[in-house]
């Protein structure tokens, strides 16, 4: 069945199919200590400038973990909007394995700003309180919006004046930068990022996600964390490989360009079959929308996505760097087949 449900459910490019096969021949260090591994390191200190530091490895949630426990002790805080990934759909495995508390900031658009984080600054040098320590946020949110340069240096900028770390999680950086007409060194290390997990897998990769230091002092222990928190990859070269198609010919903004090109499409054909509530602007590759539950409920028989909100009737569709527009012809005609009768 096709999908709307993720990003994560779309294929692997053929460009990036066809670089780990390349991979796939005779044997090659271990652990990194490959042509590839290093071929792509460098790639990516090219991308996000001679200061970043990458670490490969292949999943999101250990990305984040990973970058948390180099930001945190287990007597610091982390703050994240009350949607954000690592609040509601990591089974909190960046807050128990760096031992840091979450403190979750209601944000209705998913974005935070200085003015919504101010509140929870306080108790430093108060034992009795878990220190704030880092400050989290997605770039696309998981509400599909996005954060302007201008919105994250603010952040950052904030962030340092009380001594703390600004966190990119990048699972779906390009789509933001491509919805902006940026790149992703615009939207982090220009920004005054502190640490990132920068990701390729919902943009066409198998498992190709790297935590991204960039500062020296979160670099010096994130080989050991990396190990420890079981991200270590042995056949590096396979995830490594991944990483230099997505580079290769600017390969992440074209996939990322088409996803969100879908967005916009689907969203304008929902437009066009009927008045249905938009609960967010599509500004990436994102759509949250509400519909009535027998809708949703005939909708499900042929089109996989989830209920976001059960509460409100709200929906998430989200488009890949696969999507068709027959894709959409197919969800669109049950749509007007269900709502006509």
């Amino acid at each position: 069945m096709r999908s709307f449900g993720s990003d994560n459910n779309s294929g692997v490019h053929p460009q990036v199919m066809e670089a780990i096969l390349n991979a796939n021949a005779d044997h090659a260090l271990a652990y990194g200590d490959d042509d590839w591994t290093l071929r792509a390191t460098h790639r990516l200190k090219e991308v996000f400038g001679e200061t970043a530091e990458p670490f490969f490895v292949f999943n999101g949630t250990g990305a984040n973990t990973i970058a948390m426990r180099a930001c945190c002790r287990p007597y610091h805080a982390i703050i994240a909007a009350a949607t954000a990934h690592i609040a509601v759909d990591e089974c909190n495995a960046p807050g128990y394995l760096s031992g840091a508390a979450v403190k979750e900031v209601p944000a209705p658009d998913g974005k935070l700003t200085p003015d919504l984080i101010r509140p929870l600054l306080h108790g430093f040098g108060f034992e009795h309180h878990s220190q704030p320590r880092v400050v989290y946020v997605s770039e696309v949110t998981e509400l599909g919006t996005v954060y302007t340069p201008d919105e994250l240096r603010a952040l950052a900028d904030f962030v340092h004046s009380y001594g703390m770390y600004l966190h990119i999680d990048g699972a779906r950086l390009a789509n933001a930068a491509v919805a902006l007409g940026t790149t992703v060194r615009a939207l982090t290390t220009d920004c005054g990022a502190d640490i990132i997990s920068f990701g390729g897998t919902k943009n066409g990769c198998m498992m190709a996600e790297a935590v991204i230091a960039l500062r020296p002092e979160l670099a010096t222990e994130l080989r050991y964390l990396r190990k420890q928190t079981t991200q270590l990859f042995s056949k590096m070269r396979y995830v490594a490989a991944q990483f230099l198609a997505y580079f290769d010919n600017d390969l992440l903004y074209k996939n990322a360009a088409h996803a969100n090109a879908m967005a916009q499409l689907l969203r304008r054909r929902i437009e066009e079959t009927g008045n249905f509530e938009f609960t967010q602007p599509t500004q990436a590759n994102t759509l949250l929308l509400k519909l009535a539950p027998d809708v949703t409920e005939q909708l499900l028989k042929n089109h996989f996505f989830y209920v976001w909100d059960e509460q409100t009737n709200e929906i998430r569709l989200v488009t890949s760097w696969d999507t068709t527009e027959a894709d959409i012809d197919s969800f669109i005609n049950d749509l007007k087949k269900i709502t006509e009768k």
